[in-house]
């Protein structure tokens, strides 16, 4: 049987899935915010921000599975439908709290200039703390109908048909079937209309983003099932080639003629978008499984799982040296090799912030005890 010290090394395929995705929004962020117009008009720019789609669902994805993992492992340990629906519901409460506190920030350090909206504004820390509200009162639900052994299936049948039930109301809630009698504060979390009449593509709406976070839990709890465990290479291994299968048929399927939705924006509300991206998540997470367990994703220091495990925190500070006021460069004023230079001292400044954050984290009291013994030397 694995000891207790093995299982951070069979989960490190998700602290580094959570790198790749941080170091695929600083270089979207980096190189959105600093390249000149010159600079946004090469290909490199337009392949910059293709790859800038990956990050937010790669999160959302990843929440979902880490939900699924807690989740599975409370009810093994006998605790009540009510309590884990307390505990996880209120975890998600604290991450949608951060998202506000986060968006109370960014209007502070704006002072005079951000509008008063801007607190209002859906960013991704909020849908992933709503996201997990619905997951906890969703499995709420289903374990307090089923305790029987078909509990699992029920929550990932659950889970799955959420997930679709998101991706295809997306479009008419966008366009057709509007809640528009809601006040625009809270229709922006449906839709991401904010303030500005329609709904903004780059906002995180529950439509469609919270169904990435769904679909993350559909997997997370086949992979925790018993069949799953015992044949844990194969598993993964059909959920990467799945995932291929599943980004082919999407993409077969928006090429038909046919079409069910009375406007259709393949890019922003489509489900064939959304399943195409789903299929890219699966096929990832079955490669960085393989590359964590068989390759080199844990030879000594690994930057993208140091990364991961500091997500929140890098996420939270890159903005203010990208976007805000204390940004390194010049906005919109850079040319590709200015940005690239300061891409790297933004990735390497977070990756020393992430290694920090681990190695202090839970020393807090032995940290201060030693700067009280040796006031000198630490000043």
């Amino acid at each position: 049987m694995p000891t207790a010290a093995a299982a951070p090394s069979r989960l490190a395929y998700i602290d580094w899935m959570r790198g790749l995705a941080c170091v695929l929004m600083f270089q979207t962020h980096c190189y959105d915010s600093w390249l000149s117009p010159e600079a946004r008009q090469s290909k490199f720019f337009m392949y910059s921000q293709l790859g800038g789609t990956f990050p937010a669902p790669l999160f959302l994805f990843l929440a979902g599975i880490s939900f699924a993992l807690v989740t599975e492992k409370l009810w093994r340990q006998g605790v009540s439908p009510t309590q884990i629906a307390h505990f996880t519901i209120r975890r998600g409460a604290e991450i949608f709290a951060l998202g506000l506190l986060f968006r109370l920030q960014e209007f502070l350090i704006a002072w005079r200039w951000a509008p008063g909206s801007d607190l209002l504004r859906v960013d991704v820390l909020n849908t992933i703390g709503v996201s997990m509200m619905l997951m906890g009162l969703l499995c709420w639900l289903i374990l307090s109908l089923n305790r029987g052994p078909r509990r699992l299936t029920a929550l990932v049948l659950a889970a799955a048909g959420t997930t679709l039930l998101i991706s295809v109301l997306t479009p008419p809630l966008w366009t057709t079937w509007r809640p528009r009698w809601l006040p625009w504060p809270i229709e922006s979390y449906i839709n991401g209309v904010h303030n500005l009449g329609s709904p903004q593509a780059w906002l995180f709406p529950i439509f469609p983003w919270a169904a990435f976070a769904f679909a993350g839990l559909a997997i997370g709890l086949i992979l925790q099932s018993d069949r799953a465990r015992s044949r844990e290479p194969w598993i993964f291994l059909s959920v990467g080639v799945g995932g291929i299968f599943l980004t082919e048929a999407a993409h077969w399927w928006d090429l038909q003629h046919w079409r069910f939705y009375t406007v259709y924006d393949f890019w922003h509300t489509s489900p064939s978008f959304f399943l195409i991206r789903l299929g890219m998540l699966l096929t990832i997470l079955g490669g960085s499984y393989a590359w964590c367990r068989w390759g080199a994703g844990q030879w000594g220091f690994s930057p993208l799982i140091q990364l991961g495990q500091a997500s929140l925190l890098v996420y939270w500070v890159h903005l203010e040296f990208v976007y805000g006021r204390v940004s390194i460069l010049p906005k919109r004023a850079c040319s590709m090799g200015t940005a690239s230079l300061g891409l790297l001292q933004i990735v390497l400044a977070m990756l020393a912030l992430a290694f920090l954050r681990t190695r202090w984290k839970g020393r807090g009291p032995e940290i201060l005890g030693w700067l009280r013994r040796n006031p000198a030397r630490a000043s």
